[in-house]
């Protein structure tokens, strides 16, 4: 058994004199629902509004009050939802879901890798796969760039699923300590699937895909990335590194471009990939476009 609550600002306690949906009764509804919850040991699953940046509207009483908060991510163009844990009383919040939205509901993705990646065989450029880890999920997803003539006196930067100003900022890097000059282009980034990505081991992958772009040399598409970029241009270290190596050589990539200043075990190098380390950004781009 379990109560679904859709949604707490519609519904509003007798006792308490305010229209449903205002502080006073989101904090009333939810506290009488936590203590019912608890009485008759019936989950309660309680839905609430979010505003247009995706965050719980309104004061954070409804998160203080509750066990745990979940949301959902996902462009409403793509099939793919990710199931986050924003909160969790009494466990970890690493832990999330991968779905897909069918005709008949959501769908749990067992191996969301094989599902984000190309399955063209054609060689583009612009195109690099970044080994990232969603929670505690070590996930392949493709990265796609353009860079193409400014028509308009000011060029364009546009990132889809990642952080524009990230993107600025590896830009600005390229330009500094790799001598690549982005100024007079308009950037397009993308994230295949439609996901949105928070992990900065995502860095160097999109690095790779602009150069590519840039250069109109397509990077072989059995080679991967994980690694974060500093501000000096130096590639740093990232987490879970086994964890990459291993859904990298899981899914038949022969090599994988990681930082030098990553320690990882012997089980993963034992594998048919090969482990390549590098330090700065210009030798990344040196060792991939010469």
């Amino acid at each position: 058994q379990l109560i679904v609550i859709d949604s707490i600002q519609t519904i509003a306690s007798p006792y308490i004199e305010s229209t449903p949906g205002s502080i006073s009764q989101v904090r009333e509804c939810t506290s009488d629902l936590q203590v019912f919850a608890k009485e008759s040991n019936i989950p309660v699953f309680i839905i609430g509004h979010i505003n247009k940046e995706g965050h719980i509207a309104g004061p954070k009483i409804l998160e203080h009050i509750v066990d745990t908060v979940l949301q959902f991510e996902g462009d409403r163009n793509h099939i793919y939802r990710i199931l986050r844990t924003n909160k969790n009383r009494f466990g970890s919040t690493d832990e999330i879901g991968i779905y897909a939205m069918e005709m008949s509901g959501l769908r749990e993705v067992e191996n969301p890798s094989e599902l984000l990646l190309s399955q063209s065989d054609e060689k583009l450029s612009g195109s690099a796969v970044a080994c990232t880890v969603e929670g505690i999920r070590p996930m392949l997803i493709e990265t796609q760039a353009l860079v193409s003539q400014a028509i308009y006196g000011t060029p364009q930067r546009s990132a889809t699923g990642f952080d524009l100003r990230r993107l600025s900022m590896l830009l600005a890097v390229l330009e500094k300590r790799a001598g690549l000059f982005f100024g007079q282009s308009d950037v397009f980034m993308n994230i295949a699937g439609g996901l949105k990505v928070q992990d900065t081991a995502i860095d160097i992958a999109i690095v790779a895909a602009l150069v590519s772009s840039l250069q109109n040399i397509p990077v072989n598409k059995k080679i991967c990335f994980s690694g974060e970029v500093g501000l000096t241009g130096e590639i740093r270290a990232v987490t879970r590194i086994d964890q990459r190596i291993e859904e990298a050589r899981r899914l038949g990539f022969e090599k994988i471009y990681i930082s030098s200043y990553n320690k990882f075990s012997d089980k993963p190098n034992a594998g048919n990939i090969e482990i390549i380390q590098v330090a700065k950004i210009e030798d990344l781009v040196a060792s991939l476009f010469g």
